[in-house]
């Protein structure tokens, strides 16, 4: 974006072209629009609501868009995750109830109900599926779909004690070996492709490194509840291994550390990984999500040499010409705005040599979103009409808070981006 204007006019930009969740210029019809944190209400609601926290639009909107996504029946059990229905619903809840202690706590009793029942319900059968000695699903511990993200919303929640220890301590047993076809895999190796289904690219399946749906994604959870103080048997140690198994597939470059995405069984019977190359450093997959999920841990375990060569290996990442040109969109996902907001997290948690230089690399990032130097509501309009429209992971609304969240006009800590593991949760709510 043109550097003559505040990223916080970009959000408010954005929220002022959704501002009638009713618009029949939107996807109002989709069967997912109304559940959907990930691509509907919930995440445009979730930007109406920091800004209204920061005085920069009224509550009245906010509200608006929240009747909208709760305004109906609310999908729970086996069909919810943290990106859709009951446990995103909450998530955006729990956000407006931080800035107004006190609102929607009926409503979040009541989902907090479903969500503790289906989260009992997703650990058994996940210690049964151990039990078995059968390799897991994606599904079953990611951070979109699986006990990762449940359990991220239960760390902010004074009711989820007993049901998040339960999760950690599923995540402890998954760090287990498993042993298959004479092999010892890792506890989180999948049999499937990165997508979730059988595929032939990947016989024997693979390991998955990425923050949104490999191992990075458990790492940053086990840290984060350590860091606030939810400590269950095993959970120091599984933090070590997953740090010694990253350590193991990770590569050196002449622009710093790298990961690959995911190990083949292939690479894992060679003992080498793949030959590093020029990759997105992106949240969800690659540098980005790796290095703050490692920074977390390296927190959580008071190991100062690991939390600095995360943020170091994220700092050359974003000064890297090669790998900001293999960032093609602006998305919260795997974009601009995901980088720049995670620079700013990560900065703030960071030794104060590696803040300055997080810092100085964020408005370069946010300026990318409008390389043109079109202006907040010419940007803003291209971003709602691009493909991925409104939403918050691939679309408008990620963008918008990660331009707020970036902004001198940022609001007092929500924890608004707790569902994608970068930030420490709020205290929870009482």
């Amino acid at each position: 974006m043109s550097l003559a204007y505040e990223s916080h006019e970009l959000a408010v930009a954005v929220a002022d072209l959704l501002a009638d969740p009713d618009d029949p210029s939107l996807p109002i019809h989709q069967p997912w629009w109304r559940q959907s944190l990930a691509l509907g209400v919930p995440g445009i609601a979730l930007l109406h609501v920091e800004l209204a926290a920061a005085g920069l639009r009224p509550w009245q909107r906010a509200r608006h868009w929240l009747t909208a996504a709760t305004g109906g029946p609310v999908t729970a059990g086996a069909d919810s995750h943290s990106f859709h229905g009951a446990p995103a619903l909450a998530h955006v809840l729990a956000c407006a109830a931080t800035h107004q202690p006190g609102s929607y706590a009926r409503a979040l009793d009541g989902l907090d109900t479903a969500i503790a029942a289906d989260t009992r319900r997703r650990v058994a059968a996940a210690h049964a599926r151990i039990d078995a000695g059968e390799l897991p699903a994606l599904a079953e511990f990611d951070a979109i779909r699986g006990l990762t993200g449940i359990g991220v919303y239960l760390l902010r929640r004074p009711s989820g004690g007993e049901e998040l220890r339960d999760v950690l301590g599923y995540l402890v047993r998954l760090t287990t070996p498993l042993h298959r076809d004479g092999e010892m895999l890792p506890g989180w190796w999948t049999g499937t492709g990165p997508n979730g289904r059988t595929d032939a690219r990947f016989p024997g399946g693979h390991g998955n490194t990425g923050m949104a749906h490999g191992i990075a994604g458990p790492l940053a959870l086990l840290a984060l509840a350590a860091l606030q103080g939810v400590v269950v048997e095993g959970q120091l140690a599984a933090i070590a291994t997953v740090c010694s198994w990253l350590d193991r597939w990770r590569s050196k470059t002449d622009a710093g550390r790298s990961w690959p995405y995911w190990i083949t069984r292939p690479q894992l019977r060679a003992g080498r990984a793949p030959a590093p190359g020029t990759q997105r450093p992106s949240w969800c997959y690659g540098t980005a999500g790796v290095a703050r999920a490692q920074q977390l841990a390296a927190l959580a375990t008071d190991d100062a040499a690991r939390r600095v060569a995360a943020e170091d290996t994220l700092t050359r990442a974003l000064t890297d010409p090669r790998q900001l040109a293999a960032t093609t969109d602006s998305s919260l996902c795997h974009g601009y705005a995901g980088l720049a907001h995670i620079a700013h997290r990560v900065a703030a948690d960071a030794v104060p040599g590696n803040t300055a230089r997080l810092d100085a690399r964020v408005p370069h990032l946010l300026s990318l979103i409008d390389s043109a130097g079109g202006g907040p509501r010419r940007t803003a309009a291209a971003l709602i009409g691009d493909a991925p429209g409104p939403g918050l992971l691939d679309g408008a609304a990620g963008v918008a808070l990660a331009a707020l969240s970036c902004s001198t006009a940022s609001t007092p800590n929500s924890s608004w981006d707790s569902c994608l593991l970068t930030v420490r949760p709020a205290h929870p709510l009482t």
